[in-house]
């Protein structure tokens, strides 16, 4: 006779990927995971393995939910320059303000955690930088053929800096930095090669 869950593990799956988001992999013990979604250890590990396989789970389906559909819109964005810009406002707004405020980016976390140490979470950030490069890569180009960019820009040389400032402004808005602050921050470092 066939396991028949009496749960989804789908919901479980969203319940447990914002509890690692918000907390961190090293503060989540397998009772806070417990605890969150109302199942036993036996039906956790039946259904996802153990701790770290739950971890990679939530991580990807937070890369695969958050990450992916954000990169694909700004690189899909053909206004250049405007869309970093936007990309931005929207990335400090969600940072600092609303239900997920201060928890910044899961995948931010994990790169600042222990949790990078694990060869697939480790490919999976790889993965994420890569694509969230592509998509910064993308509007520059485009503002280099719209005259957006400073003298002497070329895109594929500053395609890293956006991507880099996104991860600070996402550690920053977890230590509790002030979206003014960020703001700022953004602007100065988008102004220095044109991208304001």
């Amino acid at each position: 006779m066939p396991d028949i869950k009496h749960f989804d593990p789908d919901t479980v799956l969203e319940t447990v990927m914002r509890l690692f988001w918000r907390e961190g992999l090293a503060a989540t013990g397998i009772q806070d995971v417990v605890t969150a979604t109302g199942l036993s250890r036996s039906s956790l590990y039946a259904t996802f393995g153990g701790k770290q396989e739950l971890y990679r789970a939530a991580l990807r389906r937070y890369v695969e939910q958050r990450s992916e559909p954000a990169f694909r819109r700004l690189a899909e964005d053909g206004r250049g320059l405007p869309a970093v810009a936007d990309f931005f406002t929207a990335l400090i707004e969600a940072r600092c303000s609303g239900e997920y405020a201060r928890w910044g980016c899961m995948v931010s976390n994990a790169h600042a955690g222990a949790e990078n140490g694990d060869a697939e979470v480790r490919a999976v950030l790889d993965r994420h930088h890569r694509q969230l490069r592509e998509a910064m890569y993308a509007a520059p180009a485009t503002a280099g053929t719209q005259g957006q960019l400073a003298p002497g820009v070329q895109p594929e040389a500053v395609a890293e800096l956006p991507a880099l400032l996104a991860y600070g402004v996402n550690l920053r808005s977890r230590a509790g930095a002030d979206a003014r602050e960020l703001t700022r921050s953004v602007t100065a470092a988008l102004d220095s090669i044109g991208m304001a």
